[in-house]
């Protein structure tokens, strides 16, 4: 079974998507299986992540921020890739050292997430954008 979400960004922001998963492998009537995600572009990511306090988000966030900065500031003059704006080639980067899928088992029809976690899609870019995530559940 495949679906197919579109999820609306506007700007670096973590998406939690935990609910519309749930929702849909209820819809399927999944009760034991795998559910594989996959995001459909190179400048966002998914992330399995706590989902109780949303300061997590936030540090998370600054942190990407630290690692890899837009490519107009001083530290990131040895970026080539610009055409496409200061914030492309670090959203890259950060999709390269983030997950761009995801595995989890289903058990009794949820995901075997743990008490504090959430599915996230990350944002990296700056511009809104719709985003793509393919959710395939194989029961077993």
């Amino acid at each position: 079974m495949i679906h197919h979400l579109t999820i609306p960004t506007d700007g670096p922001a973590c998406h939690e998507i935990t609910g519309d998963l749930s929702a849909w492998l209820r819809d399927v009537g999944a009760v034991q299986g795998l559910l594989t995600l996959m995001i459909r572009h190179t400048s966002a990511s998914l992330l399995i992540q706590e989902n109780a306090d949303p300061e997590v988000q936030t540090d998370l966030l600054a942190w990407l921020d630290r690692l890899a900065p837009p490519s107009d500031h001083p530290s990131m003059g040895w970026i080539t890739h610009t055409y496409e704006g200061p914030d492309d080639m670090p959203a890259h980067l950060k999709a390269a050292v983030l997950p761009t899928s995801l595995q989890i088992p289903v058990e009794d029809g949820r995901m075997a997430l743990g008490r504090w976690q959430g599915v996230y899609l990350m944002e990296h870019r700056r511009e809104p954008h719709q985003r793509r995530v393919v959710a395939m559940f194989q029961p077993l």
